[in-house]
C-alpha cells in the first residue's frame, strides 16, 4: 500500500496539487493530519511569515547546518550555490541551521530560488535584505531576521536529507503548506489523501457556517454535520 501510494505522489501534478491546497487554510489540513493519526506535523509557533498576506505551498527541500568560524568562501558559499542549484520547480526550501545569529537566506537567495521555480522557504532561523525579498514577491517564513551574513558564523553542511524541526520530521518529498497561522508538513505519502480529506472539510465547514447564520444552533448544526 505504501509503495503504490508513493507512486500516486510522484505522479502528481505539482503545479494543480500546489494551486488545490493553496485555497485551504492550514487549521483545515492540521485537523485531518490529525484525524489520520499525524499528531506531530505542525512547526513551532515561532515560524512565522514576513508579512501577514504571505502564504506558501510546495515540496519540500530540507537543508541542515551548522556554526562555524570559517570565513573560507569555498565551505561557506558553495554549498549553499550547489543548494540553489538542485532546486526544482515546485520545491520550498526547509532550513534547519542550528544556529541563532545568522541570516540564513537573502536577496541574492531568494532571487536565485526564485528563478529555478522554488515557491518560497521556511527557516527555523533567520532571513535578511526583507525589502528585496518583499518586493521578489518570495514568500519566507522565519523565527528571526538580522543583518548578520553566514560567514564566519555558519555553514550548510546537507540538502535533500531528512532534519527535524521541533517534532516534526522533514523528508525531501513532503509537502509544505504556511499561511497567517503557521507552517505545517504533510508527509510524502499521503499527500493526495489529506488534500482530497482538507478538500472535503472546508466543504463541509461551509454547510455549517451557512447553516449557523441561517439561525441553525450550533449543537445542532455540529450534529448535523460531524465539525464545528
Amino acid at each position: 500500500m505504501l509503495q503504490e501510494k508513493e507512486k500516486a505522489v510522484a505522479d502528481y501534478d505539482i503545479n494543480d496539487v500546489c494551486a488545490r491546497f493553496s485555497k485551504i487554510y492550514t487549521g483545515a489540513i492540521s485537523d485531518v493530519l490529525d484525524e489520520m493519526g499525524y499528531h506531530n506535523q505542525v512547526l513551532p509557533s515561532a515560524i512565522q511569515a514576513l508579512t501577514m498576506d504571505q502564504a506558501v505551498v510546495g515540496v519540500a527541500m530540507p537543508v541542515e547546518g551548522h556554526p562555524t568560524d570559517s570565513q573560507d568562501p569555498e565551505e561557506i558559499f558553495v554549498p549553499v550555490l550547489e543548494m540553489l542549484g538542485a532546486l526544482t520547480s515546485g520545491d520550498v526550501i526547509v532550513y534547519q541551521p542550528h544556529d541563532s545569529l545568522s541570516a540564513h537566506i537573502g536577496e541574492l537567495s531568494a532571487e536565485s530560488a526564485k528563478f529555478r521555480g522554488a515557491r518560497g522557504a521556511v527557516i527555523d532561523g533567520g532571513a535578511r535584505d526583507i525589502d528585496y525579498i518583499l518586493r521578489l514577491g518570495f514568500p519566507v517564513f522565519c523565527r528571526y531576521r538580522t543583518p548578520c551574513d553566514i560567514t564566519g558564523r555558519w555553514k550548510l553542511e546537507s540538502y535533500g536529507q531528512p532534519v527535524q524541526i521541533g517534532r516534526v520530521a522533514i523528508h525531501r518529498g513532503d509537502f509544505i503548506a504556511g499561511d497567517k497561522d503557521g507552517v505545517l508538513v504533510i508527509p510524502r505519502a499521503v499527500t493526495l489523501e489529506v488534500l482530497q480529506k482538507s478538500e472535503e472539510v472546508v466543504g463541509t465547514e461551509n454547510l455549517v457556517r451557512k447553516a449557523v447564520l441561517e439561525g441553525v444552533h450550533p449543537v445542532d448544526a455540529y450534529r448535523t454535520y460531524g465539525r464545528f
